[in-house]
This record gives C-alpha cells, structure tokens and sequence, in this order.
C-alpha cells in the first residue's frame, strides 16, 4: 500500500476544493489551479479531505496512487502558501535586472538574455545577484528556475555562473603549466 497514496488531503480554510470527474479545481489567496488527473484514480471529496483510492494492487496503481495524491497536494499548498525558488548570479559583471515582462541576465555574453516569466509567475530580483521566482503551481516555479540557470549554468574551473540558493559546485584545478 503506498504509505503516501493513503494519507488524505487536508483543504485549509480559505481554499475551495471543486472535483469534476477526475478534474480538480482549487482556488486560494495565491491564486487558483486546475488539473486532469489520470481517469483510473478515484477522488472523493468529504467536507474538509480529498482522499485518493487506486483501482487495483497493479504496480502501475500503486505508483498513480501516491503521484495523484502528491499533486493534489502540491495544488493546495500552492494556492495557500506557495511555492519560491532562489537562484544566486556569481562572476564579475554578472547581473539580474527586473522588468515588466520578467528579467533581464548579464551574464557573459554580447548582448543580454531577456526571459519573459510564464503566466502565474513572479520574478523579483534582489541586489542584482539575487533572484528569486515564486508562484502557485510548483511544476511551473521549478521550471522557470531550470530555464533560467540554463542561460549560464556554473562552471567548474571559477564557478561563475547562475546557481539555485545553497547549491555547490564541485570545483575542478586548471592546467598546471608545462615544464
């Protein structure tokens, strides 16, 4: 039995939890989310939980079973608290400015990379080395903060580069000179 697939979901008060087949609508201060769900797993909504229940015993259940769970709450904490990234900018020059669209990177190259955030996401810069992306849905925060290290990833001979909050680099020794 998944031990997580079991748990039920607890809705907070504030978050309004709609179950439509095997669609789930959830709406919160931070704003609101909607999901299809996989059409073998069954919801069932009782006042305040959301419980998931799996088909049958089939390995491909049991891992449906805690994955929609997970989702589902993924979704209510997401309209209730949120979700936040931090990514930190290292090297001489590199910066981060904010802009209506999303963020503007100076990182090395000849020009400077303009990232327009997805719906739903905010992107706040803080100090110019600092940024960070919050939002509802976790899928969506983790993706732009994914997009965004990609523009310049950190290297391993100085470490320079975009990097999530606490993340190391494993540092490489250069070339040693010859003779």
């Amino acid at each position: 039995m998944s031990r997580i697939g079991k748990k039920p979901v607890a809705v907070p008060k504030g978050v309004a939890l709609e179950l439509t087949g095997n669609t789930v609508s959830v709406k919160g201060p931070k704003g609101e989310l909607r999901r299809t769900l996989h059409p073998e797993m069954h919801l069932a909504l009782d006042g305040g939980t959301l419980t998931v229940t799996r088909p049958s015993e089939e390995q491909r259940h049991k891992a449906l079973h805690g994955l929609t769970r997970t989702l589902v709450q993924n979704m209510v904490d997401g309209v209730s608290k949120g979700f936040s990234k931090t990514l930190e900018i290292q090297g001489v020059g590199y910066k981060a400015e904010a802009k209506p669209y999303g963020v503007n990177l100076v990182v090395g190259y000849s020009h400077p990379v303009k990232y327009q955030a997805p719906k739903g996401i905010k992107i706040m810069v803080e100090n110019n080395t600092t940024v960070k992306i919050e939002g509802a849905d976790k899928e969506a925060v983790g993706q732009v903060a994914a997009e965004l290290r990609s523009v310049r990833p950190p290297e391993p001979y100085k470490g320079k580069g975009i990097r999530y909050h606490g993340e190391h680099v494993r540092r490489k020794a250069g070339k040693t000179g010859a003779k």
